[in-house]
């Protein structure tokens, strides 16, 4: 009941349009329902009617055409079409409402949802799961009233025809509720375990296109061949398993159905020797019989269908109960435009309850305008640390304080809008240059585009590339170099103007020219701003106003180059080896 009652709150705005889609339907569905009582009229009362002379019989013949011709044809077709359509429209309406509160779900969710979900089954339940709920609305809350509408419309008609031979005709409901019962509820189980197999398909091809080129570097093809093989032989026992039991399931409802016409040609055609019964009434019923069990049928194939549909919509649900790990304090306030100061008060963080602290009673100050760098070795927290700024993740004890107050007292949109990062390995979105530049702010010009490219060094080789602005980089930039994509990240950080600026190991992964131009443009745009630099290459900080080193999640020395290398502690050992390297 819970499942139906949260899918009814993307239904309940197209109300109106679902009743009158019933109403519509109920003619569609009506109309034909008046044929076997054309025919017993015509056999009964004009065929077989021995007081009426051939010209009247044509007479009244033709008079019955037109107006059967009339309803059924005229008629008709308008209504099968406004049917369909307005079925269809509210369908793709609730699609549309349901994958927009999806993906804005989705934003909200945290990074470690993301980093411990694989992508391919996220996406899975977005596009496949959401898809199969369009059933619910399209089969569960129109056709299934429509067919039992049918139901009781031609069971009325069949009283009226013959009773008796009603009760024959439907003496076998019982077999078909029973059938339902049995069969529906490991259907449901089996359609549940097939979708989450697709999904583990999805999620394994995702990752590995992602990681193509590392499967080409390593010869590993014929591995995953055979890793793949195994995820879709896996799939394939659990969609068999599911198609041996729906196969199951129709072989028993048809059977069922096919007992139905036996009994009534053998009581009905037993009623017609005896006279007790006419051939017109006889003819009619047995149409009616087909329109009986057509809408049974249906109903049954429906619960096959809604039994998939539930447990698609059952997984969809899943993502949206997800809970979100962190949320906007009731009270939190906007964080203003301006210059601001960061700071950390005795910040202890672990990314896992369970697991090992990451940073251990980090205490600092970096005033508003002021560059500050973390070295020391991978793994020591430097960048965990500067995450925790934009209040990716929420710490377990101290503070982060930005512009005076902590973090989790400002919403998390103001706090993320004044802090600008350029990382290591920038993502960069399939689309143009102009749109990856313009993320930095939607609303910009062209001019303020431009100029954001000449900050960053990049107007240069933008406007050598193909179509300038309008090239399209392809998929996460592949069409660009290392160094391009970073001044184009850091392009887009420019059109943003942010007071605090994050720069996680920038240039430690290009060359030097490369690092040389963006180094350039790096300082431009520090200038001004409170800048936190996370660096490989501790050349490229010694002008830093603080220089913090860290090691096991502790601050092991800090102060500025000239002040840490006469102390000659881990800092000085650390610029003497790469020096020596260089």
């Amino acid at each position: 009941m819970k499942y139906w009652k949260a899918y009814y709150k993307f239904v309940k705005p197209y109300t109106k349009w679902i009743i009158l889609t019933l109403v519509i339907g109920m003619l569609k569905f009506g109309i034909p329902a008046l044929l076997p009582l054309v025919q017993k009229y015509v056999v009964d009362d004009i065929l077989m009617n021995g007081a009426i002379d051939i010209e009247q019989k044509v007479s009244q013949l033709m008079i019955v055409l037109v107006i059967t011709f009339v309803l059924f044809v005229i008629v008709r077709g308008p209504v099968e079409y406004m049917r369909q359509y307005f079925a269809q429209f509210i369908t793709a309406k609730i699609l549309f409402d349901l994958r927009n509160k999806l993906y804005s779900h989705m934003q909200r969710l945290s990074l470690k949802y993301y980093q411990n979900t694989k992508v391919g089954e996220i996406i899975s339940r977005f596009i496949n799961d959401t898809e199969q709920t369009r059933n619910i609305v399209e089969i569960g809350m129109m056709n299934v009233w429509l067919d039992t509408f049918t139901l009781v419309f031609v069971l009325g008609f069949m009283f009226y025809l013959s009773p008796l031979l009603t009760i024959v005709s439907i003496s076998i409901f019982p077999l078909y509720a029973i059938a339902v019962k049995v069969l529906y509820k490991r259907l449901k189980k089996l359609t549940k375990e097939r979708s989450a197999a697709l999904a583990g398909i999805q999620a394994y091809l995702h990752e590995r296109l992602q990681g193509i080129s590392v499967i080409r570097s390593f010869a590993l093809e014929k591995h995953e061949r055979k890793q793949f093989e195994g995820i879709n032989g896996k799939y394939l026992s659990k969609a068999m398993a599911h198609s041996r039991w729906n196969a199951w399931t129709f072989a028993v409802i048809n059977t069922l159905t096919d007992i139905a016409p036996l009994l009534v040609i053998g009581y009905g055609g037993y009623q017609v020797i005896q006279g007790r019964l006419t051939l017109g009434t006889f003819i009619a019923f047995f149409g009616y019989l087909d329109r009986l069990y057509a809408p049974l049928k249906r109903l049954i194939n429906s619960s096959t269908i809604l039994t998939q549909a539930s447990a698609s919509w059952e997984r969809v649900l899943e993502l949206l109960d997800e809970p979100y790990d962190m949320v906007d304090d009731e009270h939190a306030l906007e964080l203003p435009a301006g210059s601001h100061s960061v700071a950390f008060r005795n910040v202890w963080f672990k990314y896992h309850d369970q697991g090992n602290w990451v940073l251990r009673n980090i205490s600092l100050q970096v005033n508003p305008g002021q560059t500050v760098a973390f070295v020391g070795m991978s793994g020591g927290g430097k960048s965990s640390l500067v995450g925790l700024i934009p209040r990716f993740y929420d710490i377990q004890k101290g503070s982060v304080i930005v512009g005076g107050r902590d973090v989790r007292q400002w919403t998390m949109e103001s706090l993320r809008s004044k802090v600008g990062m350029v990382l290591q390995d920038n993502f960069l979105f399939s689309g143009t240059v102009r749109d990856n530049i313009m993320l930095g702010n939607p609303q910009a010009d062209e001019e303020a585009v431009v100029a954001a490219a000449e900050a960053a060094n990049a107007h240069e080789f933008i406007m050598n590339l193909p179509q300038g602005y309008d090239t399209e980089v392809g998929e996460r930039g592949v069409k660009l170099s290392g160094g391009q994509k970073q001044r184009i990240a850091i392009a887009r950080v420019f059109l943003k103007d942010p007071p605090i600026l994050i720069l996680d190991e920038a240039t430690s992964a290009l060359d030097l020219e490369s690092e040389h131009l963006i180094q350039q443009a790096l300082q431009q745009l520090s200038r001004s701003r409170t800048t936190l630099i996370v660096a490989h290459r501790l050349s490229t900080i010694t002008h830093a106003d603080q220089i913090i080193v860290m090691k096991n999640g502790t601050v092991a020395e800090r102060g500025t180059h000239e002040e840490l290398m006469d102390k000659d502690g881990v800092y000085s050992q650390l610029y003497n080896i790469q020096n020596l390297n260089s």
